[in-house]
């Protein structure tokens, strides 16, 4: 973890204000995707960062595209439906919150503070702590109370953009760098995911079901497995996502196109239930099917982003079965953990990063991200 620091200033589309100083390589524009509000994005020639005292100039090599971009692109108040809704993102600021890239430039502060160099293989947690909060001071930083994302705030901007810089504040790990760029970024997604394992407290004999295959889905069935339960199952209504699933460590698969869900778990657990929920999905109806599979005192751990309230009867969790349900956010202690993952191939990332576009395309990788059908994974390469 970082000392704290005072804060970056910012000036225009979500960039610091550029200053004459830095090697001659280093361009003075580059180009980046600019959030205007919702559904006005657009593709312009920006400055190029200029890194303060203590933080780093990152070359952005790869940028992922997620379900929480396509809800900020929206706007959360028409996402929601409901124009009383603050919107998610701020507006003129770079969005993009999981990347890999290379430093480019940073002082000796930097360098001695996360122990990299100029040429290293980089990544930034997505949230960059106050670390002077309630939260941060109790050693949650994930649930920092200023919550400074990439992407989200003029403060700190966000990836989809030629070059980025790290505040001093910023959570900052090495990246494997014989992984192809789009693949090393998978290791956010991939840690938001191992944490949601983590808040499972998966044991030994636990049958865990997974719902949803996507890229969250498919990182906490490999989480899962790794814990080595006696059974992982992953549903989702696509048989190729579900044969990925299989390759992550699924034990069972179910399509819920066609499959009795219910039946199935009951049938793996003789009646009883399954043990662990993980919600991946982000579908209303995934929330009471998990409800439904589990057993009396199971637990519910809940990670995507919904495009839609969630009804369910509540009678469920308390009266009928005492259930444990938790919550998970960011990938907080799971960075480098992911990193191994992806390191040993564990995780069969050809064929979940569906998509490579140049920068010119994110509205394209937005769609298709939109769509759910078309891609698994969908990232930018600025480059």
């Amino acid at each position: 973890m970082s000392a704290p620091a005072a804060p970056a200033t910012t000036a225009g589309p979500g960039t610091r204000e550029a200053t004459p100083s830095g090697p001659s390589t280093i361009p003075r524009t580059m180009q980046a995707v600019v959030n205007h509000g919702p559904e006005r994005y657009a593709l312009e020639t920006v400055p190029v960062p200029v890194p303060g005292p203590g933080e780093a100039l990152v070359r952005v090599e790869a940028v992922g595209i997620c379900a929480s971009d396509l809800k900020c692109y929206h706007g959360a108040a028409k996402f929601w439906g409901d124009e009383s809704r603050a919107a998610w993102a701020e507006t003129e600021v770079i969005p993009g919150h999981e990347f890999v890239g290379r430093v480019e430039q940073l002082d000796d502060e930097a360098a001695a503070r996360w122990g990299i160099a100029v040429g290293d293989r980089v990544t930034s947690e997505q949230i960059v702590p106050c670390w002077q909060c309630a939260y941060c001071k109790r050693g949650a930083y994930w649930m920092c109370a200023p919550h400074d994302i990439y992407g989200f705030k003029r403060r700190t901007p966000g990836a989809m953009a030629q070059y980025m810089v790290f505040p001093a504040d910023a959570l900052v790990h090495r990246v494997p760098g014989d992984l192809p760029p789009a693949h090393a970024a998978f290791i956010e997604p991939l840690s938001c995911a191992l944490h949601a394992v983590e808040r499972a407290g998966i044991r030994f004999g636990d049958v865990v079901v997974v719902a949803g295959c996507g890229p969250i889905g498919l990182g906490m069935v490999a989480g899962a497995a790794a814990t080595s339960p006696a059974a992982v199952v992953a549903l989702d209504s696509a048989d190729h996502k579900l044969d990925l699933a299989r390759r992550c460590g699924a034990t069972h698969t179910v399509n819920i196109a066609r499959d009795d869900v219910v039946a199935a778990v009951h049938a793996l657990t003789d009646g009883l239930g399954a043990d662990v929920y993980l919600e991946g999905s982000g579908h209303p109806s995934a929330v009471l099917q998990g409800l439904t599979l589990l057993r009396k005192m199971g637990t519910f751990v809940e990670y995507s982003v919904f495009g839609s309230d969630v009804t369910v009867d509540w009678t469920i969790i308390s009266d009928d079965k005492e259930l444990d349900v938790r919550g998970a956010h960011l990938g907080p202690h799971c960075w480098p953990a992911a990193a191994r993952m992806l390191e040993s191939g564990r995780l069969p990332l050809a064929d979940i990063v569906t998509h490579e576009l140049p920068l010119s395309e994110f509205q394209r990788g937005l769609d298709l991200v939109g769509d759910g059908t078309a891609s698994i994974k969908v990232a930018l390469i600025p480059g």
